[in-house]
């Protein structure tokens, strides 16, 4: 993929996708708030996606995110639940829902996200997206534990 000026894009860091998922996840915070609960929504499942991408590229050479283009297909896409397993997740997702039933009803919210939700216009509770991403019970919270 090149950026408008034709170059390559810029390599992102697990640092940066860490970043990236705190920074979106206070903004789905203050959307919510404000009343705007698509934005709310969208910006909370984003949160969750760079945060998993975080724990991918914990997985990879200094902590890089993949620029390979044939294992990077994989690991550019925005389904949760595909990179919840590539993150090699879902083991630890299925055993601590069990033991943390918040998390789990957390995670059934956050996996509703994809990244068409930016056009939607009816239907989406922000509110239920932060409190599902940020909650002490949140994904994200649950995540920051592994990336």
């Amino acid at each position: 993929m090149a950026t408008a000026t034709g170059s390559a894009p810029n390599r992102k860091t697990r640092r940066d996708f860490q970043r990236l998922a705190e920074l979106r996840a206070r903004e789905a915070a203050i959307l919510a708030k404000a009343g705007n609960q698509h934005g709310a929504w969208y910006l909370g499942g984003f949160a969750i996606e760079c945060a998993l991408k975080a724990c991918i590229a914990r997985q990879t050479r200094r902590h890089d995110f993949p620029a390979d283009a044939g294992y990077a297909r994989s690991v550019y896409t925005h389904d949760l639940k595909e990179l919840l397993k590539l993150a090699r997740l879902n083991d630890q997702l299925d055993k601590d829902m069990r033991a943390r039933p918040q998390l789990a009803t957390n995670w059934g919210v956050a996996k509703g996200w994809t990244v068409d939700s930016r056009y939607e216009t009816a239907g989406l509770n922000g509110k239920d997206m932060v409190a599902a991403v940020n909650s002490s019970d949140g994904v994200l919270e649950w995540i920051k534990l592994y990336w």
